[in-house]
Formats: structure tokens, sequence, C-alpha cells
């Protein structure tokens, strides 16, 4: 085993490897769930898409919520998570691919409900492997590192969708090869983290302190619905505005936002990293986030939305990666890593509980607008509650 100043010198590249195998895991989802699983139940049941697609989201949800939970805690208990990883990814490609063969959308469903839980025996414990080796102080680099994760399934997404490229079926296929490429240097190079002396452990926090962590857990709940909205009906907002649009163009404007919030979001991390009030640059990025999904509620052209969009998906991105990051200072006990980074996660997975059911209930009725200002008053609680916090120490 390393020693830890051996480890200490390697922090580099733990974090570059680590960034590489969480873009992996965005890799694994973003194309799918955006483009993909949105494109083959409009194939398979046209008009009814939005409501399909809602309950896809939902019930998929749900699996990765529990699943993100039991598998950090499992590997809390079993004092390993490479394995977890590793057995994680095998069975979500398996699953991902297997998707070319369904032909109902039920059955989709059912896939997708197995294939969430696969992805997070792989992303939960992976996230808890960045906790037990990544400084507090160097938190706010890991997230905008972070942020390469959603740059990447962007990126991905527009690759797989180019005219000619591959079909429908060969772009899942093409999917799962570039996920195992970005998971496997972190599984094979990554040394394991020296033991932590009882000094070195971030101690159990005080009831003060944990005014921060439901700051935080609750702050990126209200922005993530925002975000969980625009992931999943993105197209389908586009193509209301416009019924001709491509989709490959929807994915070239949803990649290059994410891409866009790269530098941004490294900017922000070395900031936070920096500040004695670290919570500070997520306020910023939110209201930023507030202001877009305002100009979304006002556009009436795909050229508006786009830009408007452009702000909104800056602004949301950045401050995701950044607030993952951040995370890792607030947790309450180095002993349940994967456990608690499993219930943070619920402020991913609870809006695709909660957005399905707000879109079906407004967009019908009210439109994309409604729905976009509720959205913005959502992001605006979320920078008013962040303003608040003075420290994450």
């Amino acid at each position: 085993m390393a020693s830890r100043a051996e480890f200490a010198r390697s922090s580099n590249r733990f974090l570059w490897l680590f960034a590489i195998a969480w873009a992996g895991g965005a890799i694994a989802y973003v194309p799918f769930l955006t483009v993909l699983m949105p494109l083959r139940i409009v194939s398979i049941v046209g008009g009814d898409s939005v409501r399909v697609v809602g309950f896809i989201t939902f019930f998929g949800a749900v699996a990765a919520s529990g699943g993100n939970i039991l598998f950090g805690w499992l590997s809390d208990r079993t004092g390993a998570r490479r394995p977890w990883i590793a057995c994680g990814l095998v069975l979500s490609s398996i699953l991902l691919v297997s998707i070319s063969l369904l032909h109902d959308w039920l059955s989709i469903l059912l896939v997708v409900i197995c294939w969430q839980l696969s992805l997070n025996m792989m992303l939960g414990p992976l996230w808890a492997w960045a906790a037990d080796q990544v400084p507090r102080n160097r938190t706010g680099l890991l997230g905008g590192l972070m942020s390469l994760a959603p740059s990447a399934g962007a990126v991905t997404g527009v690759l797989v969708t180019t005219p000619g490229l591959a079909g429908p079926d060969g772009r899942l296929f093409l999917v799962t090869l570039i996920v195992c490429a970005c998971m496997l240097p972190a599984l094979l190079f990554i040394r394991p983290a020296p033991p932590q002396r009882d000094e070195d452990q971030d101690p159990v926090r005080t009831s003060s302190s944990m005014r921060f962590v439901v700051t935080m857990w609750a702050a990126r709940l209200l922005l993530q619905i925002a975000e969980s909205a625009l992931f999943a009906y993105l197209l389908l907002y586009f193509l209301a505005l416009d019924p001709t649009i491509a989709e490959s163009w929807v994915a070239r404007v949803f990649g290059g936002v994410l891409v866009g919030a790269l530098p941004i979001a490294i900017a922000a991390g070395k900031w936070a990293d920096r500040s004695s009030r670290p919570a500070r640059p997520l306020a910023l990025l939110a209201l930023v986030s507030a202001g877009g999904l305002v100009a979304l509620a006002a556009s009436s052209s795909t050229a508006d939305a786009s830009l408007a969009y452009v702000a909104f998906g800056l602004g949301t991105t950045a401050f995701l990666s950044l607030h993952s990051g951040q995370t890792l200072r607030v947790l309450p006990s180095p002993k349940h890593r994967g456990r608690d980074l499993g219930l943070f996660n619920l402020t991913n997975t609870i809006p695709s509980l909660i957005m399905p059911w707000l879109t079906i209930f407004l967009v019908p009725t009210h439109g994309f607008s409604t729905l976009f200002l509720i959205l913005a008053a959502l992001a605006l609680c979320s920078a008013g509650m962040l303003f608040t916090l003075k420290t994450l120490d």
C-alpha cells in the first residue's frame, strides 16, 4: 500500500482519473435519458410520449434513489469501493445495450428500472471513493472537474446522434463502449487510499453544523427540480416551438452549454477553495439559473429559447458540479460516506419523482412558460438560502 507521502503526490492523478470516470457515469445516462430514450418512446407511442417519458423517469428515479443509498451503504460496510463500481459497470452496460431489443414501452420501463439500480451500484461507491481520498481544501477544484461529466455526456449525445454514424441500436452500443473506456483507467490505476488516522478524519458534525448540511441539501434540491425538467423535456420543448427541428441540433445546443460550463465551474471551484464563504459562488450561479428560466418563459422562437437556455444551462451545470464537490465538506461522519452521499443523491432523484407529475399537470393546459416561471421561483429560493451561509467548515 502506498505511503501517505506517495498518496499525496498522486492526488492530482486521482482527481483527473476520478473526473474521467465520473464523466463516464454521465455518459452512461445523459444521451440515453435526454435524447435516445425519448426518441425511442416517440417512435413507439407517438403523441402520448410526454406521459410515457414521465412514467419512465418517475420509476427510474425511484430505483436510482434506493440503489444509490443501498450500494453506498454496502461499500461502507465492506470497506471496498472498487468491486461495487466494477460490477455496476458490467451490469449497467449489458442492460443499456439490451434496450435495443425492446419494442414496447412497458418492457423499456422495466429494463430502465434495473438499469438505474445497476448504474447506481457504480455511481454511489464512485462518489464515496472521492470522499475517501480528496482533502477538504480541494473539494472546490474537485467540483469544478466534475463538471466534465455533463459536458462529456452532452458531447457523446452529439456524437452518437450524428446523421449517418449509427442507427438507434448502434447508438446504445457506442455509448456503452465510451463508458467503459472512461471507467476502466480509474478501476485499474487508482491506488487504494492509506488508512486515515483518527486525527485525519473529519469530526462528526455538531447540531449547529448540521444547519449547513440541511441548507446545502435543500438548496440543491430546489435547483435540481428545474434541471430535471429541462433534462427530460428539452427535446420535447423545442419540438413544441418548432416541430421540424432535428434532434441532432438540440443535442448540439445541450452539448455546447455543458462544455461551456466546464471552465466556469473550475474557476468557481478554485474561488470556493480560497474563499471564507465557499457557498457564495453557488448562490450567484443559482441566480443566473433563475434568470435563464425567466427568459425561457418569455421565449417565443427557437432562437430566443436557445439563448435563454444557454444562460440557464451554464449557471445550473456549474452550480451542480461545484455543489457535488462542496458536499464532501459537510458530510456528517467519515464512517458512513457512501450512505450519506446516497442521501445527498436524493437531491438528484427526488426531483425526477416530482417533475414528471408537475410537468404532466402544467404543460398540457398551461404550457411550458408557466412551468418555467415556477422553476425560476425555486431557483431564487435556492440562491437566497445559500447567501445565508457564511462558511461550510
